[in-house]
């Protein structure tokens, strides 16, 4: 199975913007990971739809969308316009997960359901047969920079265990920490798309640390 690699552009240089977008297109990486704060969902505040909808004018790579905010289905429609082409949303909105996973396919795009590190990994069970991405969050939500949590690496497996044994077409996902010996522990756990941000951003020569990310050693 081929890796995934989609860096956040949470990492990005915002003051120049497009020329990271080019590096990220140049770096032979999959997807555009593009994180959405609210400051009340988490604690902090990222960007939103106009950066989006100019992101989306820049580039034809896929743009996943990753809502951390506390009612997804009130902006669906609104992202999917300024050019998502797949939503995920946390589990633990106040939105109703049924409600918001029709929503987002009602629009002809992927829907993704993530989880914070502390939640169950069961309560994505009952979604995975309509879900593009399963999203486990190896962070706490909210900053990146953060240090790799090796423990929810156990929710990858048991997500990719069940996933397998129904034959879904659902990727498994895995953001927060990742770098060159984190990749390994992911990819090993079941994981076929893995987010980095500063890792990738920080890089001199992006390509060689995108190949080395879906090639570790």
């Amino acid at each position: 199975m081929a890796i995934k690699i989609s860096p956040s552009v949470l990492s990005a240089d915002l003051a120049d913007l497009k020329k990271d977008i080019k590096r990220i297109e140049e770096s032979g990486a999959d997807r555009i990971h593009f994180d959405v704060m609210d400051g009340i969902f988490v604690d902090n505040i990222s960007f939103g739809i106009p950066v989006l909808k100019s992101v989306s004018e820049c580039t034809d790579m896929f743009l996943d969308v990753h809502l951390m905010i506390i009612d997804p289905l009130k902006y669906i429609d609104a992202f999917v316009d300024a050019g998502a082409d797949m939503i995920t949303f946390h589990a633990e909105s106040e939105s109703d997960i049924s409600a918001t996973i029709e929503k987002i396919l009602s629009r002809g795009i992927g829907a993704g359901l993530t989880i914070r590190p502390k939640t169950p990994v069961e309560v994505m069970f009952p979604y995975l047969s309509k879900l593009s991405n399963a999203l486990v969050m190896s962070v706490e939500p909210g900053f990146g920079g953060q240090g790799f949590i090796a423990e929810t690496m156990s929710k990858v497996t048991a997500l990719r265990k069940e996933i397998d044994r129904n034959g879904y077409k659902c990727q498994v996902q895995v953001d927060g920490g990742i770098n060159a010996e984190t990749a390994k522990i992911a990819i090993a756990a079941g994981a076929d798309d893995l987010v980095s941000g500063s890792y990738l951003f920080k890089a001199p020569d992006m390509e060689k640390v995108v190949e080395g990310l879906r090639l570790p050693d």
